[in-house]
């Protein structure tokens, strides 16, 4: 604060006056006069008065300032009525701010879903804002927020965006979107194996928690997989508990798991789970008998062998028994061929045969083939691959295996030309063939049968069946009419697809179901039930039956692309969902893209709240009320009953200031008079 005069008269004048009273008081003074020194005072005082004294003050204008609205969209905001009163809020804040004088109020939406769960403080870290200007935040959440920083529980510590330059603390203001404190239940998935051994159990473990709950109780669970009744067990909430299963078949499995709700809880969304499970055969067991040695043998065990879940039993066989050429016996065979053993004893300990170039020649006695033709028809699978043998004495299909055998050659079938193969119209669409690219090496010897049914999925040279599939009773073979595969592995005028062709014939033979011919799927993406039926030469039912996990059934039409039947529909439920279509059945369930914001969708302060309070912020429950926005001097209270406040700075404006007269006119007069009347009083007596 400064000081200034103001004179209302001329300056010299005023102090020639001054000095005249002066002299004359000194002088009554010293002639005895009395009253003379209380007319002087009176005197001066008018003098003083007359000379405007006055105060300077500067002129204060409040400096422009930036607050962050950080408003929460995650989809635990999606519970009851909180985006709602979210956005009924924000609206009000944000009309508050527009009549504040300087104040830039700057909104920021959260939406969550990134698999991290609710980030506020990561938005209001990396909020773009004037360095120097920030005054403060409000958040608008429930109250679930997942990326608190550590020191900001015990003790309460704010980010330093909300420490001033001048040491003060600023405000973060908590609106909470409901009426106070909730309660929720949980069900939570603690361990799961992601495969399991098909006819073996599979152990899940789960805990179900009362959050906000004053004491555990007991709840109901209840576990659903495929066709099968419910089974229901009570649990305790706060306890692992553990759940066996049977994993009754290959490829997926989904299991649902619900629990009882919680009187009064926030939302039963987490109160259900679906825990997916592969199941897998135990290690492969796959017997290779080849022939005399051929360059395919080396193909089937290089790709057999890379398998780590294939184990490998493979017999060569060198020469028969009827070759007379005085070789001694103990040099015939480092391994005596165990054909007892493994035709008869062990036979259907493998999930799939290999003959490879087999020729008889009475190396099996044909009660060992009957074993073999009746391994398939319980289930087994056979691939035969056939060169020149099947066109001589003692070919297999002379004997009791070709009752499960797709083809048959004559004895004049042997073609040797060069030609490529190529899928048929049924292979361009069968799983076991389709989308191999058919820019194929060329082979130059193949077999043309007389006799053959089954699926044609590879022509041979004049459009012959190359490559058939067929099911035995409960079990599968798959003939291949050449030797000559193993050039592709050569790269043989380009090559081809050998040992993607071997994998996925050998997988179907094992009853894989991704490779199933003739199956149902189902998938759930982006809140779209997908539903694909391939039926690779079978005539389609069109319609389909959808029931959702509330029971609900609605037929649903497929149409048909490229010889895929497909489908969509909405799916928004979580749960399982189930689609039969022609006697298949198929599951599929929801994936959730953020398992964290499921993780606890009570609203609470317990979170944010002492981060709030520390910084001198409100915390306040907005389903009825949401405090008002105003701006508050510096050092003073930031929030009350109905309001929040925003610090506000103010800077003197630069050539700018407000006076104040230091006498006013009443108080010099009153003053002059009370002078005058002692005076007066003084020389009456």
């Amino acid at each position: 604060m400064m000081f200034d005069l103001s004179p209302m008269l001329p300056v010299w004048l005023l102090a020639t006056l001054a000095i005249l009273t002066v002299a004359g008081a000194i002088y009554g003074a010293l002639r005895g006069a009395r009253g003379m020194l209380w007319r002087a005072l009176a005197v001066l005082t008018l003098l003083g008065w007359l000379s405007g004294p006055r105060s300077l003050h500067p002129v204060l204008r409040p400096v422009p300032q930036d607050a962050l609205l950080v408003v929460d969209r995650s989809a635990s905001m999606q519970v009851g009525h909180r985006t709602a009163i979210a956005d009924h809020a924000a609206e009000q804040i944000m009309q508050d701010a527009a009549h504040l004088p300087g104040l830039t109020l700057h909104r920021v939406d959260v939406p969550g879903g990134t698999g991290h769960g609710t980030r506020l403080f990561e938005a209001l870290d990396h909020a773009d804002l004037p360095q120097g200007r920030f005054a403060g935040a409000i958040v608008v959440t429930d109250g679930m927020d997942h990326d608190v920083p550590p020191h900001l529980h015990v003790p309460p510590h704010l980010p330093p965006r909300f420490h001033g330059a001048n040491g003060q603390t600023l405000p973060l203001h908590l609106l909470l979107t409901a009426h106070g404190e909730e309660q929720d239940r949980r069900l939570r998935i603690l361990s799961t194996p992601p495969y399991a051994i098909v006819g073996q159990n599979a152990t899940i473990r789960v805990q179900v928690d009362d959050l906000g709950a004053p004491s555990a109780s007991v709840a109901i669970l209840t576990i659903r997989s495929g066709d099968a009744p419910p089974q229901t067990r009570p649990i305790q909430t706060g306890t692992p508990q553990d759940i066996t299963l049977p994993v009754q078949h290959p490829g997926e499995t989904l299991v649902g798991l619900s629990v009882s709700p919680l009187a009064g809880e926030a939302s039963t969304e987490n109160n259900s789970e679906v825990v997916r499970i592969r199941g897998v055969r135990d290690r492969l067991r796959v017997l290779l008998v080849s022939g005399v040695p051929n360059q395919g043998e080396r193909v089937w065990r290089r790709l057999l062998k890379a398998d780590p879940s294939v184990d490998l039993v493979h017999f060569t066989i060198l020469r028969s028994p009827n070759t007379d050429d005085g070789t001694p016996l103990s040099d015939l065979a480092l391994i005596p061929f165990p054909i007892r053993e493994l035709f008869q004893e062990k036979i259907r300990s493998f999930d799939l045969i290999i003959l490879d170039g087999f020729r008889n020649s009475n190396i099996l006695p044909d009660e060992y083939l009957t074993n073999i033709a009746d391994y398939v028809r319980n289930g087994g699978g056979l691939l035969v691959t056939a060169g020149p043998e099947f066109t001589q004495d003692g070919t297999l299909q002379d004997t009791s295996l070709a009752q499960v055998l797709p083809a048959h050659v004559g004895t004049d079938g042997i073609v040797t030309r060069a030609f490529r193969p190529s899928l048929t119209d049924l292979g361009k669409t069968h799983p076991v063939t389709a989308g191999l690219t058919e820019d194929w090496g060329p082979w130059y010897r193949a077999l043309r049968p007389d006799q053959s049914h089954g699926e044609d999925l590879m022509h041979g040279p004049d459009g012959a069946p190359l490559l058939l599939l067929d099911r035995v009773d409960r079990g599968r073979v798959a003939m291949l009419l050449s030797d000559q595969l193993w050039l592709w592995s050569r790269g043989e005028g380009g090559g081809g697809p050998q040992a993607e062709l071997l994998r996925r014939l050998s997988h179907w033979l094992m009853k894989e179901p991704d490779l199933e011919e003739n199956r149902l799927t189902a998938r759930i993406e982006n809140g779209q039930l997908t539903v694909e039926r391939h039926a690779a030469g079978q005539t389609v039912s069109p319609e389909a039956f959808v029931t959702a996990p509330d029971g609900k059934r609605q037929p649903v039409t497929l149409t048909q692309t490229k010889g895929v039947w497909h489908a969509s529909v909405p799916a928004t439920l979580p749960g399982i969902w189930s689609v039969r279509q022609d006697g298949l059945v198929a599951f599929a369930s929801p994936v959730s893209h953020d398992p964290i914001e499921r993780q606890d969708l009570r609203a609470t302060a317990t979170i944010m709240g002492a981060s709030a309070k520390t910084s001198g912020g409100t915390v306040s429950w907005i389903a009825d009320q949401t405090p008002h926005l105003r701006q508050v001097s510096a050092g003073n209270a930031m929030s009350g009953s109905d309001w929040m406040g925003l610090p506000v700075t103010t800077a003197a404006v630069a050539g700018e200031t407000r006076t104040k007269d230091l006498v006013p006119a009443w108080a010099a007069l009153l003053a002059a008079l009370i002078f005058l009347a002692i005076g007066w009083w003084r020389e009456g007596h």
